[in-house]
């Protein structure tokens, strides 16, 4: 980008420029290590499935598995309030708040 295109991100919310976000937080590697967890632990629970373990511990294990992607959201969640989020509000952004409340809608039920 030239110095004269370079804009911050609340700047380009505020005039609805379209814009990558390819920002990143400081959770990210965070985030990326408890994914890892939760995949390599779905994928646990998918053996017992496949090697016909009981019902219920399958269950628990599921739940464990809901759990820590829940926690993940959360954290998700957090980073997003406290950078994206306040980079909205202080730019007047009306649309990236509801897009927050629209994920959050979905993310939460």
């Amino acid at each position: 980008m030239s110095e004269h295109h370079e804009h911050d991100h609340a700047y380009l919310h505020a005039h609805g420029i379209s814009h990558s976000h390819g920002h990143v937080h400081e959770n990210q590697k965070a985030v990326i290590n408890r994914l890892a967890r939760a995949i390599g632990h779905l994928e646990k629970v998918k053996r017992m499935v496949e090697e016909g373990y009981d019902c219920s511990e399958v269950l628990v294990q599921l739940a464990a598995v809901r759990s820590a992607l829940d926690n993940t959201g959360k954290v998700i969640l957090k980073d997003h309030m406290r950078h994206c989020m306040v980079d909205a509000v202080a730019a007047g952004d009306h649309e990236a708040i509801d897009d927050l409340c629209d994920a959050m809608d979905k993310f939460i039920k």
